[in-house]
């Protein structure tokens, strides 16, 4: 029997690399998600634990400042993997999405159990937005219109995601990069393009087209990793962060989306594996990010917290160190 032809990539061509086969995106020497029957046998486990239907966070939604300048650093969860990031005079946004549902349906899919922790009018002028990888959950195209609109934001994502970003949002400033590029911003800062072990999809014929990335932003006042959507992979992108940048004053990691293990390990890693990448890539605080905002897998909405705060305990580690954000928390990051 003849092998079946490929798809064409309809976001992204280029040469072959170390994650890039010609065709589709890859994660080298690493694992990709299971079939379709796997995905389906999941879905129909009804392991799934029940969310409330509404969780308030404790937090009022913030006003942040206008500019946080020199070496401050103040981080504001927004919610899921939404943060805004305040430092060097830069206010910059990580996969911002302020959308109800994060679904290619409005009347369908994943609901945020809580609001924004900031009012999208009430954010301050934006000017970088990172957008990690082309899932519902991290590339909302409704909220990069009102952005766009209103800040007119650069915004730095992986190869091929313009292709999605580009028609639906007319006048985008993109910059798009592969891993290990680096992009020079302004006031002393740069953002650094950096792998992740995960895959990227908005329906069922694209799988792996577009590439998927962590991001390290390098200021004046330290470097932050944001790491997007991960899987641990036995820590070797955490180590691939330290020996390229030595340590990070901040990360922001997830910690949610985790269960079950046996079919979310290479996409999303736990809480636990969470701590274990902190101590790799030399991180002096973190934020917990990925968890309490959508339900998107099997474990009980607070569980990432809980698991969070166990794994710290386990290792020593005070838990003002790493905290699982709610939205509108926001966080004055001590120097180091």
């Amino acid at each position: 029997m003849a092998a079946r032809k490929k798809a064409a990539n309809r976001y992204y061509s280029g040469p072959p690399s170390d994650h890039f086969d010609g065709s589709l995106f890859f994660n080298p020497g690493g694992r990709m998600p299971g079939p379709f029957k796997d995905l389906l046998k999941w879905q129909f486990s009804g392991q799934r634990s029940k969310w409330p239907a509404a969780s308030p966070s404790p937090f009022a939604q913030a006003k942040p400042a206008a500019t946080v300048e020199g070496a401050d650093l103040s981080v504001t969860m927004v919610g899921h993997s939404t943060l805004l990031i305040q430092t060097a005079g830069l206010n910059i946004l990580t996969d911002p999405v302020w959308s109800e549902r994060t679904s290619p349906f409005s009347f369908a899919g994943p609901r945020r159990v809580n609001p924004p922790g900031i009012a999208l009018g009430d954010l301050p002028a934006i000017d970088l937005v990172l957008v990690s990888h082309n899932h519902y959950d991290h590339l909302d195209l409704a909220t990069l219109r009102q952005l766009q609109e209103k800040h007119d934001p650069l915004v730095v994502t992986p190869l091929g995601n313009d292709a999605i970003i580009a028609p639906a949002v007319p006048g985008t400033r993109l910059s798009v990069h592969d891993w290990g590029d680096r992009v020079d911003v302004s006031n002393g800062t740069a953002i650094h393009v950096e792998p992740a072990h995960h895959w990227s999809a908005r329906g069922a014929r694209d799988r792996r087209m577009a590439l998927w990335a962590g991001f390290v932003i390098e200021t004046p006042g330290g470097k932050i990793y944001f790491a997007g959507d991960t899987g641990f992979h036995g820590g070797i992108n955490y180590r691939l962060m330290a020996d390229r940048h030595g340590g990070f004053r901040f990360a922001i990691l997830p910690i949610g989306a985790y269960e079950p293990r046996w079919f979310m390990a290479p996409q999303h890693q736990n809480p636990e594996e969470a701590v274990q990448g902190m101590a790799l890539c030399n991180a002096a605080f973190a934020a917990g990010c990925h968890w309490g905002t959508f339900q998107l897998t099997d474990e009980p909405f607070d569980e990432p917290a809980r698991k969070l705060a166990e794994a710290l305990d386990g290792r020593g580690i005070p838990q003002e160190r790493f905290r699982a954000l709610r939205p509108g928390e926001i966080w004055e990051v001590p120097r180091i």
